[in-house]
């Protein structure tokens, strides 16, 4: 607050509880949050400026939320407010506070991961934002991409999408290049390494297999939560978002979607909703950043652009991709 008003500006706040939030879920209507849609709404629409400081809570507080009423939510609140109004129409950043409860999911000690924090959310992301204008080129005038790893052959087009440059203006931290698939090219399978927390729940072992663009068979744990996210819209059975990241600081997952999708020699491929900024027109109410490791010591893989092999185990070996590997970041 501070240092808000230093900047000579206006700072509101609202401060939230996943355990007030679980006990208004599992009661909720949908009067009810379409109301609280509105009231969010007309917080944004008189703001110029977004910024979600997250962490401490019990990340798992919302996996008994029945699925019904977690969807409801989904389309009544966070799809018009979050993923239409404040991602495309303010200027956002959203970053975590460090607390005991993130330390225990990196499985460190409290001071250790504050360290870690500040050193991945202090990188230097002016020399990042430089050294990825080669792959942000590169996207954008390649058509066929192919993924190969343990369980996973995929190939799609993203030809003629645009790609976009993340270096530490929307989220903290920050370390990737996404675009989307051509909605209807992805054919194939791809195996997931690390495991998610999406909407409370923690799920493991995602593996979906696409046909003209479509999720046509998914299995994964918990199999009944998976089979209700992926039915929650048409559109969550489409993709809406590729991005390769390459972090040099974040190696590991600690089971939190801002850090893992940044993970060096990663990347993710994301059913639901595309961004305005790279859209290929599917709409939805779920974007669930669904991520795969290729380094060596989580299995290996490739990434092709065009029959080129672009990324081998993790590090890139096109000569003007070479400086988004760790040490050059780093």
């Amino acid at each position: 607050m501070e240092a808000v008003h230093e900047a000579g500006a206006i700072p509101l706040v609202a401060l939230r509880s996943n355990a007030v939030i679980r006990s208004q879920l599992l009661r909720a209507n949908e009067a009810q949050l379409r109301l609280q849609a509105a009231l969010e709404m007309a917080h944004l629409e008189n703001v110029q400026a977004y910024v979600g400081l997250r962490g401490g809570a019990n990340v798992s507080e919302l996996s008994d939320v029945p699925s019904d009423r977690m969807s409801l939510y989904m389309e009544q609140v966070v799809k018009p407010v979050h993923l239409e109004h404040r991602v495309n129409h303010t200027r956002w950043v959203v970053l975590r506070s460090p607390s005991a409860a993130m330390a225990q999911q990196a499985r460190m000690s409290t001071e250790q991961f504050e360290d870690y924090y500040f050193r991945v959310c202090t990188l230097d992301y002016p020399r990042m934002a430089e050294a990825m204008e080669p792959l942000r080129r590169r996207m954008e005038t390649t058509d066929r991409v192919r993924i190969r790893a343990p369980g996973t052959d995929l190939s799609f087009s993203i030809r003629d999408m645009p790609a976009v440059k993340c270096e530490g203006r929307r989220n903290l931290p920050d370390g990737e290049c996404y675009t989307a698939p051509v909605r209807e090219s992805v054919e194939g399978t791809i195996t997931y390494n690390t495991a998610s927390l999406y909407l409370g729940t923690t799920f493991e072992q995602v593996c979906l297999t696409f046909e003209g663009g479509r999720i046509v068979r998914a299995s994964g744990r918990p199999q009944d939560r998976l089979d209700r996210v992926l039915d929650s819209d048409e559109g969550a059975r489409y993709v809406g978002e590729f991005s390769l990241g390459f972090h040099p600081y974040i190696r590991e997952p600690i089971l939190d979607t801002l850090f893992d999708e940044k993970i060096a020699g990663s990347l993710h491929f994301t059913p639901g909703q595309a961004y305005q900024t790279a859209d290929n027109g599917n709409r939805s109410r779920v974007h669930w950043d669904l991520v795969l490791i290729q380094r060596p010591e989580w299995g290996g893989g490739e990434v092709w652009f065009d029959d080129e092999l672009v990324r081998r185990d993790g590090r890139f070996v096109v000569p003007e991709l070479e400086g988004l590997n760790p040490e050059r970041l780093g």
